[in-house]
């Protein structure tokens, strides 16, 4: 029998595994592969975007909160730490929301609201256009520094060429004087209510008075410049019937408290400004409005004694007259002198600077007939950020340290706002739920009309990295956009639990809206100070037409300084606008009160309504304290952090 060889089985084994083996080698690949493509659509999900798809790509939009429905919780556990990190390195700095495409709704084409954002859209793609075009070495304020002089003249047919308004490019320093030669017109019949003082049904009353003031740059269009000195001679129609002086400031279209200077001599117990009285006194001594005159008048006739009477001062101002106004510039405040002779004294306020005084204006019943400004600054303060600006990294954004947080706060700024921005980085910024990224904040910013301050823009937001640059200009109107860019950052770029939006001056102290909306966890909500059944101006500045809102009341909506909404309402905004379903309207506190409302129809929102969130100033135990200086917040900061009381810096 023939003996047959063993072999062995080890030989054999290679070819009998070979399938096994391919089949493993091609799981393994496809794992590889699938693992590798996650990664890349992550990244491209969070990439910074050209300037092409911030104007309407969709596709290249960021979805982070929505990412986990698609990934398993195995494989969402494995990326997580991939995830976070590329969520951190690719946070937009400018906003990826497509708003063109929901601009265009045909619906809406003869809105103005629609064709004005659509202008300032296809505008701000331009500006930012020459933005990334300019190189680092190039000085784009070479032509603006070349226009500060020392000295500005105008007649007064070039001042009404130039409607008014005489530019001062580079503001005023100390030892600055302007130099206003004119005439006041002849008293006319007034039947403005704002001006004359009349009640509906009166008599008309003679009006003369005229405006002289020094006014900074405008942030936005259509918005008012600040009023940094506002100087009003009434010669006649003012309430009291006599002659005066009103001096005043403008805050951010809010008036401060009114300087009346009505004849009388500033008491001696009054502070007085670089040694100067407020107000100087043009009422003679017989005109007295002492109490002892009118009681001893009887006594002085009974024995026949003559009361000299003499004029101290005439008022400075006579209808027809020619007059030589002069306003210097001092250590503490404004010096205003008529004829060669002192008339009033306004101190400084807190929140303007002298460097600020970029513009003067005369309006009113008078006729101009030269302006001198001379001792000016040869250095342009707009163009001068680092006068504001302080490039140290204990001011920049913190790292974020989360995924989710559980507070967005999107801030509204002007292109201009350095000073309001570097201010809030001091001041509520530097609270330690921020520096521990469970709050975020970011600035939303449009673009400027002027080049110089977008590529000033730019810089701040690459080296901060605080800044979220909406690529429109900038417009009174459309501030609502920002909103909404708000509530899209606030659940794609940092997901949120809540989304909160406030004004670049208005001081949040974060322990306590924290706590505020923490009482309402797990529901819909909506904080802030409420305002019910407002109803629409129909005549004045802030008029509305009935085509834009037809409805006598509007819905209740929160003050626009600072309010919260929880992310269900932000998403239901977002989706909404990209839909072309959300309606616009230029008021954006009015607008979110309105999709608020909308959202409510279908979901129960908790409302929650507090005076805390300070509309007008700051109020004692505050949450939110608006038209804030640059100089109040940080000297409320400095109070929070060294007394630990919520007090208010009424320094204006």
């Amino acid at each position: 029998m023939k003996r047959v060889k063993k072999l062995d089985p080890l030989l054999f084994l290679p070819n009998r595994a070979k399938p096994l083996q391919i089949f493993i080698a091609l799981i393994f690949l496809y794992l590889l592969f699938t693992t590798f493509e996650i990664e890349i659509s992550l990244a491209s999900k969070t990439r910074f975007v050209s300037v092409s798809s911030l104007l309407g790509n969709e596709h290249q939009r960021t979805h982070l909160s929505k990412d986990s429905n698609f990934l398993s919780q195995e494989a969402s556990g494995v990326l997580q730490g991939s995830l976070h990190r590329k969520i951190m390195q690719g946070l937009q700095k400018v906003s990826t929301l497509s708003f063109i495409e929901a601009l265009n709704d045909t619906k809406n084409e003869a809105s103005e609201l629609h064709m004005a954002a659509r202008h300032a859209w296809f505008e701000g793609k331009r500006l930012w256009e020459e933005v990334l075009s300019v190189k680092e070495t190039e000085n784009v304020a070479e032509n603006i520094s070349d226009s500060c002089q020392h000295s500005i003249s105008l007649s007064g047919s070039e001042l009404r060429e130039k409607k008014g308004i005489m530019l001062i490019p580079c503001g005023l320093t100390l030892g600055s004087h302007v130099t206003l030669v004119g005439t006041p017109r002849w008293a006319h019949w007034e039947d403005n209510p704002k001006i004359s003082g009349v009640k509906e049904g009166e008599r008309k009353v003679m009006v003369s008075q005229f405006m002289m003031e020094l006014q900074g740059l405008k942030s936005v269009d259509k918005e008012e410049p600040p009023r940094i000195l506002h100087f009003n001679p009434r010669l006649k129609g003012d309430y009291s019937g006599k002659p005066v002086i009103e001096q005043n400031t403008c805050y951010r279209m809010q008036w401060g408290s009114a300087l009346r200077c009505e004849g009388w001599k500033s008491r001696a117990d009054e502070d007085t400004v670089d040694g100067q009285v407020k107000c100087e006194k043009w009422i003679r001594d017989d005109d007295s409005r002492a109490e002892e005159a009118k009681a001893t008048w009887w006594l002085t006739r009974l024995i026949g004694r003559t009361k000299k009477v003499t004029i101290d001062w005439p008022y400075p101002f006579v209808e027809g007259k020619l007059f030589v106004l002069t306003v210097n510039a001092g250590m503490e405040g404004y010096h205003v002198s008529v004829d060669g002779r002192h008339v009033t004294s306004f101190p400084y306020r807190t929140g303007f600077s002298l460097e600020d005084a970029t513009g003067l204006s005369v309006k009113g019943d008078v006729d101009m007939h030269s302006i001198f400004a001379a001792s000016l600054p040869a250095s342009h303060p707009s163009f001068a950020p680092q006068m504001h600006l302080e490039l140290l990294p204990q001011w920049k954004a913190p790292p974020l340290l989360h995924v989710n947080v559980e507070l967005f706060i999107g801030i509204l700024s002007a292109g201009n706002h350095f000073a309001e921005r570097m201010a809030v980085r001091k001041s509520w910024m530097q609270h330690k739920l921020i520096k521990s990224s469970d709050v975020v904040a970011r600035f939303f910013v449009a673009l400027h009309g002027r080049k110089d301050i977008d590529v000033e823009i730019k810089k701040e937001a690459d080296y901060f990295g605080d800044i979220v640059i909406v690529p429109y200009m900038d417009h009174y109107d459309l501030v609502v956009l920002k909103t909404i860019a708000i509530t899209e950052y606030g659940i794609r770029s940092v997901p949120a639990k809540y989304i909160m939006k406030c004004d670049d001056d208005t001081f949040v102290r974060m322990d306590s809206i924290i706590s505020e909306a923490r009482k309402v966890d797990g529901r819909s909500l909506y904080i802030g100070n409420m305002n019910y059944h407002h109803r629409p101006f129909r005549h004045g500045k802030w008029a509305v037409t009935y085509e834009e809102w037809s409805e006598e009341e509007y819905p209740t909506y929160a003050n626009g300084p600072g309010y919260i909404v929880s992310s269900d309402i932000a998403e239901f905004i977002v989706s909404n606008f990209e839909k072309r379903r959300l309606k616009l309207f230029k008021m954006e506190d009015v607008s979110m009160g309105m999709w608020v409302g909308k959202f409510n129809s279908s979901k129960r929102v908790e409302y929650v309504h507090s005076l805390k969130f300070c509309q007008y100033g700051c109020i004692e135990d505050y949450y939110t304290a608006h038209y804030q200086s640059p100089r109040q917040m940080t000297c409320m900061w400095d109070k929070l952090q060294n007394q630990g009381k919520p007090l208010c810096c009424n320094m204006r």
